[in-house]
């Protein structure tokens, strides 16, 4: 998917002033990515399409007006800081970051400062983590699917919903997965990359 395509369809789903608050993360991104790793080089110019979007998308598939979000491994804001970011227009609704890398961390708390995102990171491990019920979980690229459920599991309410964008060696995770947990789960369609599926959890419990 084009760069152009991309802002065109963001352009169709948010309000102009949400493509302004990912305009200033993409402006600080490059900034900070000249002195610390926080995503592959090559990726920044692909900003929109390979970042925004594809965790944008994962906005209209969770369920309406939820509340409370968390974002596991949060790196430098994907999905979890473009979500959030969508959520400054739904009032009372918050995204907790769990990233235990310093400096992403401090590359959220800054975008969080500039963009009034409704967010609050947590510089510490998924497992130390302090567990209560929320609305819906997500992580890209952090961890395979058998270990985002064992993460994912204290948190969940009979309502939780977990959005977990994967590549196309989905199955293979699911088959694993499905060694330990009996999973209700969607694959759907990613709109950035062919072949390439989100999964979407609803009830899960180990076999």
């Amino acid at each position: 998917m084009s760069e152009a395509h991309a802002i065109a369809t963001l352009e169709k789903i948010v309000s102009r002033e949400t493509m302004q608050k990912f305009s200033k993360m993409h402006q600080e991104l490059v900034k900070w990515s000249g002195r610390f790793n926080l995503v592959a080089p090559t990726s920044l110019s692909h900003y929109w399409s390979r970042h925004v979007l594809d965790s944008a998308q994962l906005f209209s598939i969770a369920p309406t007006r939820s509340k409370t979000w968390l974002d596991f491994g949060s790196g430098a804001g994907f999905p979890g800081m473009i979500l959030a970011i969508m959520l400054c227009e739904q009032e009372g609704a918050t995204m907790t970051l769990v990233e235990s890398n310093g400096k992403k961390a401090a590359f959220l708390q800054h975008c969080a400062r500039i963009t009034g995102a409704p967010v609050r990171v947590l510089q510490q491990r998924i497992e130390q983590t302090k567990q209560s019920h929320v609305d819906v979980i997500t992580a890209r690229a952090v961890a395979d699917l058998q270990q985002l459920l064992t993460w994912a599991e204290p948190f969940c309410g009979q309502n939780t919903v977990l959005l977990f964008p994967k590549g196309k060696s989905v199955e293979q995770e699911l088959t694993f997965a499905r060694k330990q947990w009996d999973i209700d789960y969607q694959l759907i369609d990613s709109c950035t990359e062919e072949g390439a599926k989100i999964v979407k959890i609803g009830k899960f419990a180990r076999v």
